[in-house]
């Protein structure tokens, strides 16, 4: 079990960095095999509502799919362990896909259309990112993903509040994955701020709380994640606090920068 550190003195509050899955984005609970599935049955050039299949080609597909899945699950199990990211194309590439193949970037536009309903930001978003801008106050996130940055900014401008963003990095371009404290370390640079005066938001313990507090930040708990036992890490910590809706995250940093 990871304890919670000795902590420096928290600063005075210029920023407010965010967590995106399960923080940003409803919770949802996802049947993660079927996104790769739905990939394979693209590369494949098997129709979804087909009801005449060439079994050989269902069960090529499945194979596929089946690899991929085990790569991915590695590859997150590996954040939870020595905290080192991964992209998608890397677990693509790890489970064998060929990038060149004539199908490959229908797959992947089958891929985004499974999991657009799953990424829709949360409507108390763009008020709260508001709200924290007209205190002064930067905005960030930091998130442990395999997809890019173009792929996270896309839903952004997609939901309207990429304009409201100052600054994002996504553990799938940086080589290590949250608590590492290089992951807090590079948006705190990124954001021309000091740890001490950052706030991290987020719904999981271990990434979300241990991880900003090793490095000296403020930390908000959102725990409205129905979040796998397989994806949980034991922890010995407190939030420096607690909210079940984003908006009310405003009175709390209200309350830092008033102290």
């Amino acid at each position: 079990m990871r304890v919670a550190p000795s902590r420096p003195a928290p600063g005075l509050v210029r920023a407010v960095v965010f967590d995106w899955g399960g923080t940003l984005t409803p919770w949802h609970a996802i049947d993660l095999g079927e996104q790769w599935r739905v990939f394979a049955r693209e590369v494949h050039g098997i129709p979804v509502d087909s009801a005449q299949v060439p079994e050989a080609d269902l069960a090529r597909a499945h194979e596929l799919a089946e690899r991929i899945l085990a790569v991915e699950h590695e590859a997150w199990q590996s954040t939870r362990g020595d905290q080192r990211s991964a992209s998608l194309d890397e677990v693509l590439r790890r489970a064998g896909v060929d990038p060149r193949h004539d199908r490959h970037h229908l797959a992947l536009a089958a891929y985004r259309r499974f999991w657009e309903p799953h990424t829709i930001t949360d409507p108390q978003v763009r008020p709260l990112w508001e709200g924290l801008r007209a205190r002064g106050l930067k905005v960030g996130v930091l998130s442990n993903t395999i997809w890019s940055r173009d792929y996270h900014r896309d839903v952004f401008a997609r939901d309207g509040v990429l304009d409201l963003l100052d600054a994002d990095v996504y553990s799938s371009e940086i080589g290590v994955t949250k608590p590492h404290e290089g992951a807090f370390a590079a948006i705190c640079q990124a954001l021309g701020v000091d740890a001490t005066s950052t706030v991290y938001v987020g719904d999981r313990l271990f990434e979300d709380v241990l991880g900003p507090q090793e490095l000296g930040m403020r930390a908000i708990w959102v725990p409205h994640s129905d979040i796998p036992l397989d994806q949980q890490v034991a922890v010995d910590v407190e939030p420096d606090a607690t909210v079940h809706e984003l908006v009310d995250i405003l009175a709390v940093v209200d309350g830092w920068l008033e102290g």
